[in-house]
């Protein structure tokens, strides 16, 4: 059997259709995490709410969490949907379904937390029983739910399962030069993570996902992996053709 996988799936992501050919032909158990941005930022324009960013997360003020939450579960059940009809079948889960994950509050933030605990029993159990699971990156603290990024969600979830994490977004991988995709890095170690936030060259919503790779490695995960989210990306990967690998 193929090795398992973790995959986070950005909402950015174009080619939705390509990538769910890719996800439902992988032949390994595969655990998602999906983000939302898009659908979120569309929904809290149309309430006339301003969406603002600090370090590359979205402050959650208390009355924006429904909206969040909402977008999210929509955006999972688009994509258990989609998984489901090409032959791979997906539940579309939040972290709140069995307590799943835990969080802790960044008040700063608003509602907006990290993950300091995962319940993988569930997700394990789904597996078990043939099922693909889709986990939301909402957390639960003593006060209700919080928005967690979910790069950082996927890391969490990543390093409890003991299983490689795939990073899918919009770009190849960590590139020297933003504009130039021949200058990818294959292989990164958190040194080397470090001299290049040194630089300058790591920078803005790149950080969150290499700091979640990071942390996944930390916690438990073999190795974690950021790529284009495109046909042929897990298989691009695995060969380490495509990406940028990350290693302790």
């Amino acid at each position: 059997m193929s090795e398992p996988l973790l995959v986070k799936v950005g909402g950015s992501l174009r080619g939705a259709e390509a990538l769910l050919d890719e996800l439902a032909s992988y032949p390994g158990p595969l655990v998602l995490v999906h983000g939302g941005g898009p659908e979120i930022g569309a929904w809290l324009t149309r309430l006339g709410w301003e969406s603002r960013f600090e370090g590359g997360l979205r402050v959650t003020p208390p009355e924006h969490m429904e909206v969040v939450e909402m977008s999210l579960c929509l955006t999972g059940k688009r994509l258990a949907e989609g998984l489901s009809r090409k032959g791979k079948r997906a539940l579309s889960l939040s972290g709140r379904d069995a307590l799943c994950l835990r969080g802790k509050a960044l008040p700063h933030l608003g509602r907006v937390g990290e993950v300091v605990g995962v319940e993988v029993g569930l997700l394990l159990d789904l597996l078990e029983k043939g099922y693909t699971p889709l986990l939301a990156p909402i957390a639960l603290d003593e006060e209700g739910p919080l928005n967690v990024n979910a790069d950082t969600a996927a890391g969490a979830v990543a390093g409890a399962l003991g299983w490689p994490a795939l990073f899918l977004t919009d770009v190849p991988g960590v590139l020297r030069d933003p504009k130039d995709p021949t200058t990818r890095f294959p292989h990164l170690t958190p040194k080397e993570v470090d001299d290049l936030k040194a630089q300058g060259i790591l920078q803005g919503g790149m950080i969150p996902k290499v700091e979640a790779a990071l942390s996944a490695l930390r916690t438990g995960a073999p190795w974690a992996a950021i790529a284009r989210g495109e046909r042929g990306v897990v298989a691009g990967v695995l060969q380490g053709e495509r990406g940028t690998r990350f290693t302790l």
